[in-house]
């Protein structure tokens, strides 16, 4: 199973980014609403969820406010994101309650990805203001469905609530 731990914003926030200009262009592939989170740490390929799951429940995940924005921006020369700041110690958190470890080498960058570009310019494409802030009270354990040429499809498997001790007792 692909599988990544990532925060979902509430339904408010979720509109006011589907309220963003999205021109259609070629070579720009749009991410829609249901795929719309902030991934904390990507796992790849795990056989056993339950383990990861286990782990999220025994770590001291504190709750935490997030703020999107100021403005769409590029991450790297093929993404278009909304910035999103205040969960480097959630993060960071998750990352070292992973049994195997932390397998994603790039590190947390707080985003939510909002396209894919294929060739040509992002510039265009960014610099629209957008600011939401929202609390953060849970993180989940997602799992990743490739289906051929269309979007992935997001399964929840296990939702963690934040309460600043394990979700087993302090």
């Amino acid at each position: 199973m692909r599988l990544f731990v990532a925060v979902q914003p509430p339904d408010d926030v979720l509109d006011r980014l589907a309220g963003l200009r999205r021109p259609e262009r070629r070579g720009v592939r749009w991410t829609s609403r249901a795929q719309w989170h902030v991934t904390l740490a990507f796992l790849g390929e795990v056989a056993d969820p339950g383990p990861v799951a286990a782990a999220l429940d025994a770590a001291p995940l504190a709750p935490a406010t997030a703020d999107l924005g100021p403005a769409v921006a590029p991450l790297g020369r093929r993404v278009v994101c909304v910035p999103v700041a205040g969960l480097d110690d959630v993060a960071a958190a998750v990352r070292r309650a992973l049994p195997a470890g932390d397998p994603d080498r790039l590190g947390f960058r707080g985003h939510l990805t909002l396209a894919r570009v294929s060739g040509g310019r992002l510039r265009d494409l960014v610099g629209e203001p957008v600011a939401a802030r929202f609390p953060v009270g849970d993180v989940r354990l997602v799992r990743s469905h490739l289906g051929g040429r269309g979007a992935p499809r997001y399964e929840d498997l296990h939702i963690r609530p934040l309460t600043g001790e394990s979700a087993e007792g302090p």
